[in-house]
């Protein structure tokens, strides 16, 4: 395979109401069938409307953009100061939802397009419909990756092509049957037209030839490398995930409630807790011995054989449902220490592992 990487120049400023096909087929009046056309999501932005007024400086400035972030957040991933990592009404997870403030007048933000699957198609069918071409259409924009630094481009929507080049099954040279290998062909051929279209040289499109040898609709566009949130195991920023686990072991005991005066019941209930702290963490539940033989080895002069709590100086007799509520609210405080990663006395950690930290309960 050789493949040519083309700049369209000369498409100029795009504003409202453009019809893109005319402009790109102006500038390029030597596309060829099946040749794969990347556009930049901002132009396809700018001919749909996808433009919001802000003031040009000042704290009104950045409290408007806060607010426009807002409307096209779904989901907060990370805030890290002013960065935020968001996952857009698309699916997409990147900085700030595409918001961007480059390339466009000051008082002026460009969103994401509303559909960039829609827009890809629109293009494609308009080229064939107008002018006669059958070509592949990939909508991209710039994101960061995790792990990684630097930016690359990638295909937010396409057209005329699959988004993922499927290897399960085949069989490579050595032998060996393929079983996971899916590549994402529309993101290498968007980080390609990218080397040839720039940040700053008003080069919105650019053209791969050689790829396609035939172009194939297809309804799942880009959406389908969308990870599902049941396969992601990286859906939260770190803090963010030990921040969503302290909260939900330091409301532990208001989901149990105080009804439950029943200790299996009662343990049943906490062990919901294991679906937010760290994996790998070891919990044994909380019995009444347990706390009793707790409070002998850690409290001085509490005697192992005590069946009161202690209030002040002096003990004070409880009945059972008090001494289970009271085992709830330590595993609640185990439950918040195995978040931060901290290990207890009454938490120890997994076999072969070093705690961070030994708090004595």
């Amino acid at each position: 395979m050789r493949l040519e990487i083309l700049p369209v120049q000369g498409i100029g400023d795009v504003t409202e109401g453009d019809d893109l096909a005319a402009l790109i087929t102006g500038a390029a009046p030597w596309l060829r069938d099946h040749d794969v056309l990347v556009v930049t999501s901002k132009i396809v932005s700018k001919a749909e409307g996808r433009l919001v007024d802000v003031p040009a400086d000042g704290p009104e400035r950045l409290a408007e953009r806060d607010r426009i972030l807002a409307g096209e957040t779904a989901r907060v991933v990370a805030t890290r100061g002013a960065t935020r990592i968001v996952q857009t009404h698309h699916g997409f997870v990147m900085a700030s939802a595409g918001i961007d403030a480059s390339n466009v007048d000051k008082t002026r933000l460009v969103l994401l397009p509303v559909d960039p699957d829609a827009s890809a198609r629109a293009l494609r069918a308009a080229l064939r419909d107008g002018y006669g071409l059958d070509v592949a259409v990939i909508v991209s924009d710039t994101m960061g990756r995790p792990w990684r630094n630097g930016l690359t481009d990638v295909a937010l929507g396409v057209a005329g092509m699959p988004a993922i080049r499927d290897h399960r099954g085949e069989v490579d040279p050595y032998g060996n049957e393929l079983f996971v290998t899916q590549m994402a062909v529309v993101d290498e051929l968007a980080a390609a037209g990218e080397l040839i279209k720039g940040k700053c040289d008003q080069v919105p499109v650019a053209v791969v030839r050689g790829y396609l040898a035939a172009t194939r609709d297809d309804d799942e566009g880009a959406r389908t490398l969308v990870r599902d949130a049941s396969m992601d195991l990286f859906s939260l920023g770190t803090a963010e995930a030990r921040a969503a686990g302290l909260r939900a072991a330091a409301t532990l005991a208001d989901r149990i409630g105080p009804e439950l005066a029943d200790a299996d019941a009662v343990r049943r209930s906490i062990g919901a807790v294991a679906d937010v702290v760290a994996p790998g963490t070891v919990f044994t539940h909380v019995t009444d011995d347990e706390v009793r033989e707790g409070l002998a080895a850690t409290v001085p002069g509490w005697p192992a054989s005590a069946t009161g709590l202690l209030l002040g100086a002096a003990p004070t007799p409880v009945d059972r449902a008090d001494l289970v509520r009271f085992g709830a609210d330590l595993q609640r405080l185990r439950a918040a220490l195995a978040a931060e990663g901290i290990g207890s006395a009454l938490l120890p950690p997994p076999s072969g592992s070093a705690a961070s930290a030994t708090l004595a309960l």
